[in-house]
């Protein structure tokens, strides 16, 4: 009795779009090579006409302009042949997620349902070559050695991927791929109205909403991606998931493009909608502080301690540990003491001294003002108080930026404006503000986030 050897036939492709939201883009030019796992035995290669508007970005990224698309053929034109190279194939992308929506969104509008299994080549790449840099195509292929033309042009970027797929195969001395990396589509256990839910919903960052029939909200969260969290609250066994799953009816939501722009807008509608299920996030969402007070000698000390509404804090966390966590970094980036910020308890000095790395405040060795200057510096990076200034973080676009007003310290507000907008410009500034509470929560996610991301662009303002 013979057994029959089973090659895979792959499909691996690129696809170039025109950018623009979320399943609305459309195609501009594809490029498939059929692959044995040995050589190329199949090739497509077309400019497509979208029929819509391609976003300026791409344009500048690709060089596919709409000129060019005028006499392409459009994507029902080409439906059959993408239909006969890639069946019965697997599908390989480099981030296959994104290609292979691409490709179902556009069969969908023909009313056809089109189903492959797929391989991501950067998964694969994470897999069987750790370590690396970027495992972005162009910076991955010239680590690698890998000839590239073309870039962001569907063919050069296609072909590409036929190389280091090829590497990776023999790379793959475990048959991760073979085994293990091909994912089928899973058939889901959920009802028919989750999965539909889920489908309509995007990968981006922004503000979800639960529903029930009524309209009413149940649940407000954040997510950096939408559709992933989601997901999680429909296939999560806990109870709480559970009665949400029983009772949606709808899912909406809100791009936001910034996380911080998430955050403070799911913090103040949880507080004005007070949803069923969002308790736990009803109450202050920081329990411990940074404080500063004067010992006797007229040092500045500091200490992390439990919130006080007595006191005016210097910043907040979420937890004690990360508040720890800040004060070790901070001690080393000011070069302070560790007995004068609670980290090391001696009646004589601290370790920081014994090791000659601390200036000896801790035994009034230091002068008073030249220790006290390192303290207030921290406390002017890690404080709002009194300051004008503008936080820039992304937008929902390429083209948008969010920003946020800080008045004398006073959280008021935040917005979206496009990169041509002069923000400079008070009454244009104003315009584009929706306002919104400073209450202590959103001082402290805004503290919270600028500590953790130090790209942020902070524009000073004059003082009124």
């Amino acid at each position: 009795m013979t057994t029959k050897q089973i090659n895979n036939i792959y499909a691996i492709l690129d696809i170039e779009t025109t950018g623009g939201k979320y399943n609305e883009e459309g195609i501009t030019e594809i490029a498939i090579y059929q692959f044995d796992g040995h050589k190329v035995t199949d090739q497509f290669i077309s400019l497509v006409n979208p029929e819509r508007e391609i976003q300026p970005f791409v344009v500048n990224l690709t060089g596919i302009n709409s000129n060019m698309l005028k006499n392409a053929p459009k994507f029902y034109e080409v439906a059959k042949r993408i239909v006969e190279i890639t069946e019965d194939c697997i599908i390989v992308a480099h981030n296959s997620s994104f290609d292979y929506r691409i490709l179902k969104t556009e069969f969908k509008r023909l009313g056809f349902p089109f189903k492959r299994k797929t391989l991501c080549t950067v998964e694969l790449s994470k897999t069987l070559i750790p370590d690396m840099e970027s495992y972005s195509l162009g910076k991955l292929a010239r680590a690698l050695g890998i000839p590239m033309s073309d870039r962001h042009r569907a063919n050069g970027d296609a072909m590409a991927t036929v190389k280091l797929f090829k590497m990776l195969l023999n790379k793959d001395l475990e048959k991760v791929i073979i085994k293990d990396a091909v994912k089928v589509e899973q058939k889901s256990n959920l009802a028919p109205n989750l999965t539909e839910i889920i489908e309509k919903l995007p990968s981006d960052t922004g503000v979800y909403y639960i529903h029930k029939e009524n309209g009413e909200i149940i649940y407000i969260g954040k997510s950096k991606n939408i559709r992933k969290r989601i997901t999680q609250h429909f296939t999560n066994k806990n109870s709480k998931s559970k009665k949400i799953q029983a009772l949606v009816h709808t899912v909406t939501y809100e791009k936001t493009g910034s996380e911080l722009a998430a955050l403070l807008k799911e913090s103040e509608e949880i507080k004005k909608n007070k949803p069923l299920f969002n308790r736990a996030l009803r109450r202050t969402v920081f329990t411990h502080a940074l404080y500063s007070y004067m010992d006797e000698n007229g040092y500045i000390n500091l200490k992390i301690d439990k919130a006080n509404s007595k006191e005016l804090p210097i910043t907040t966390f979420s937890t004690r540990s990360s508040g720890k966590h800040f004060m070790f970094k901070v001690v080393e980036d000011y070069n302070l003491c560790q007995k004068l910020t609670g980290l090391y308890t001696t009646k004589t000095s601290c370790f920081k001294y014994d090791v000659k790395e601390c200036l000896g405040s801790c035994i009034n060795e230091e002068p008073v003002e030249a220790y006290n200057k390192r303290v207030k510096s921290l406390e002017e990076k890690h404080s709002y108080e009194n300051k004008n200034m503008l936080i820039i973080d992304r937008g929902r676009d390429i083209d948008e930026k969010s920003v946020y007003l800080i008045e004398n310290g006073i959280f008021k507000g935040m917005g979206f404006f496009d990169l041509n907008h002069q923000i400079n410009n008070k009454e244009v500034l104003m315009s584009l503000i929706t306002p919104m509470n400073n209450n202590k929560d959103n001082q402290h996610i805004i503290q919270s986030y600028m500590r953790r991301n130090k790209r942020l662009k902070i524009i000073e303002l004059n003082k009124k």
